[in-house]
């Protein structure tokens, strides 16, 4: 194995599927079914889920929310999430544990890294949930400080359709490139919109690779924890 514990990144809306809003059962336990295969290769796996597909903080804010408010909103989602996704791996025979940055000791364990790191050595897969606990922050930056704090080899950017970077939006762009490995210094010099500034700067700081790929693609959650070659990688670089 290349990686030997990696934090995966999922969006909300991988977890909604075609309906766009939600949680689909179905799409959910097939997410399961392809963690559980990485899982069975040896690697250590934690997971962040974002919680698009049910409320954005942002959304929320531009509808004349405040911002604080509407953010703690988007934080309940991902922990909605992270139950369902939780009960789909167990379902699938995965030891889970949910873990939440906001108390709620009735569904889900407080969020304590030394605790967070054993879990992770036992063989469970540890979501997080709720985000940092505090407004402003995105489900990316908690996926990089998240990583850093548990020494992660690698965030595995799960995205919808997307099967890495670009230097413009291929759906837009016919001439956009696709990069197969890039810096983050380059990412940061050419503006590409992967993450947002804070958590490619953690990325950086903390030497942690970012791969981006496909999960859409059957088998490309065990494939990027092996190291293949699919997506972009993107590293601190030399």
């Amino acid at each position: 194995m290349k990686y030997n514990r990696v934090l995966l990144k999922l969006s909300g809306e991988a977890l909604a599927g075609d309906n766009k809003f939600g949680i689909d059962p179905l799409v959910v336990k097939d997410v399961a079914r392809q963690i559980k295969d990485a899982k069975d290769l040896g690697v250590e796996i934690a997971i962040v889920c974002g919680g698009g597909n049910i409320w954005r903080g942002k959304t929320g804010s531009d509808m004349g929310m405040e911002r604080a408010s509407a953010d703690y909103m988007g934080m309940l989602a991902t922990v909605m999430n992270g139950l369902a996704l939780q009960n789909a791996l167990e379902s699938v025979g995965v030891d889970t544990r949910l873990m939440s940055a906001i108390s709620m000791k009735e569904v889900a364990e407080p969020y304590i890294r030394r605790r967070a790191v054993r879990h992770l050595e036992k063989g469970r897969v540890v979501i997080f949930g709720a985000g940092l606990g505090s407004p402003f922050m995105t489900t990316d930056t908690t996926a990089a400080l998240r990583a850093a704090e548990i020494n992660a080899d690698v965030i595995l950017m799960a995205k919808n359709g997307v099967d890495g970077v670009y230097s413009a939006d291929p759906k837009i762009d016919a001439n956009a490139i696709k990069y197969d490995y890039i810096t983050y210094l380059d990412v940061i010099n050419k503006d590409l919109k992967i993450m947002d500034q804070t958590a490619i700067t953690l990325c950086k700081d903390n030497s942690i690779d970012l791969c981006v790929f496909n999960m859409q693609e059957d088998g490309n959650i065990a494939k990027a924890c092996n190291g293949d070659a699919i997506g972009t990688t993107i590293s601190k670089g030399e």
